[in-house]
C-alpha cells in the first residue's frame, strides 16, 4: 500500500490557479532625466514659486496673482522701495495690516520717517489699539529694535524704516525672519535698487495720478515681472467725498505731462502785485 500524500491547501489553490501575467517592462529614463516624483517637486526658475510657508494676502488681487504663492509672504523679509518714504507704504500695506489688527495681534511699526496718523489709519480699518510704535532715531536703534521683535516673534506684522541697511545686515534680519509667524517689511529708498539683498521678495512703488500705487516687482521667486502693476488705491478718508472729475486728475493735465506724481510738480501762481510809478 502506498502512503497517503500530505497535500497542503495552499499546494491545491496554487496548482490550479492560473500564473500571473507578466507586468509590462517600465520605459527607461534618458540619460540624466530624474524620477518623475522627484521632477515634480523641484521648482525651476523660470515659473512662480508656489507657497513655501503661510501667506497674508495682500487686499490686491492683481498683486496676489504675481505673489508667490498669493499674497504676501510669511517667514521672510519683504522689501519695498520707495522714493515718497513714509507716505504710499501705508496705502500698499493698509488692507494687509487691516486682515492683521482684525485678527486681534499687533502691528508693529519701527522709525517711521513720518508720525502715524490715527484718523487716516481707522479710515483703512487699522485699529489703533493693536498698532504698537516704536520711536527709533538712529539705524542702529531700528535694526537693533528689529532684530529684538523678530526673535520674540511679538507681532503679527512688522513695518521697518531702514534706509542705511548694508547687505549683512538684510541677510541677518532674513535669517531671523524664517522663525517669525508674520511678514516682515523693510522699508527703503528706491536707490537702494542697485545693492544687493538677501530679501527673497523686493519691489518698487510709486505713486499715480489717478490715486494707482505703481509696482515694478524685480526680484521674487521667478522670472522678474514685465511690465508695472497699476493698483487703485484711494485713500479711505476721500473715497466718500471724491467727485468724478477729481477721481482722474490725469484728465485735467496736458497730455505731454508723465501720468507719474513723482514727476509732476504743481506750484500756485503769485499774484498780481500793483506796479508803482517811477518819478
Amino acid at each position: 500500500m502506498h502512503p497517503a500524500l500530505d497535500w497542503q491547501e495552499d499546494d491545491l489553490s496554487s496548482a490550479f490557479m492560473p500564473s500571473p501575467s507578466p507586468r509590462p517592462p517600465r520605459p527607461a529614463r534618458l540619460p540624466g532625466e530624474l524620477p518623475m516624483a522627484v521632477a515634480a517637486a523641484i521648482w525651476r526658475g523660470d515659473q512662480l514659486g508656489g507657497p513655501v510657508s503661510a501667506v497674508l494676502a495682500s487686499g490686491f488681487e492683481v498683486l496676489d496673482a504675481q505673489l508667490p504663492g498669493g499674497g504676501w509672504p510669511c517667514h521672510g523679509v519683504i522689501e519695498i522701495l520707495a522714493s515718497q518714504s513714509g507716505m504710499l507704504e501705508w496705502r500698499l500695506l493698509g488692507p494687509a495690516l487691516r486682515q492683521v489688527c482684525a485678527a486681534g495681534r499687533a502691528v508693529v511699526v519701527v522709525g517711521p520717517p513720518k508720525a502715524p496718523h490715527l484718523p487716516g489709519l481707522r479710515f483703512e480699518g487699522i485699529d489703533e489699539r493693536h498698532l504698537v510704535w516704536v520711536r527709533a532715531d538712529t539705524a542702529a536703534e531700528r535694526l537693533w529694535s528689529a532684530e529684538q521683535l523678530i526673535k520674540a516673534n511679538a507681532c503679527g506684522a512688522l513695518v521697518v524704516w531702514l534706509p542705511q541697511a548694508r547687505a549683512e545686515q538684510v541677510r541677518r534680519l532674513q535669517v531671523l525672519a524664517a522663525s517669525c509667524e508674520g511678514p516682515v517689511f523693510l522699508c527703503r529708498p528706491s536707490a537702494a535698487a542697485r545693492e544687493s539683498s538677501a530679501a527673497p521678495l523686493r519691489l518698487q512703488a510709486r505713486v499715480g495720478l489717478d490715486w494707482e500705487l505703481h509696482l515694478d516687482i524685480f526680484k521674487r521667486k521667478g522670472p522678474p515681472l514685465e511690465g508695472t502693476l497699476r493698483l487703485g488705491s484711494v485713500p479711505g478718508g476721500l473715497r466718500a467725498i471724491l467727485t468724478p472729475r477729481l477721481r482722474f486728475p490725469s484728465r485735467l493735465l496736458p497730455p505731454a505731462l508723465p501720468r507719474e506724481a513723482d514727476h509732476v510738480v504743481v506750484s500756485t501762481p503769485a499774484p498780481d502785485r500793483p506796479h508803482r510809478a517811477v518819478h
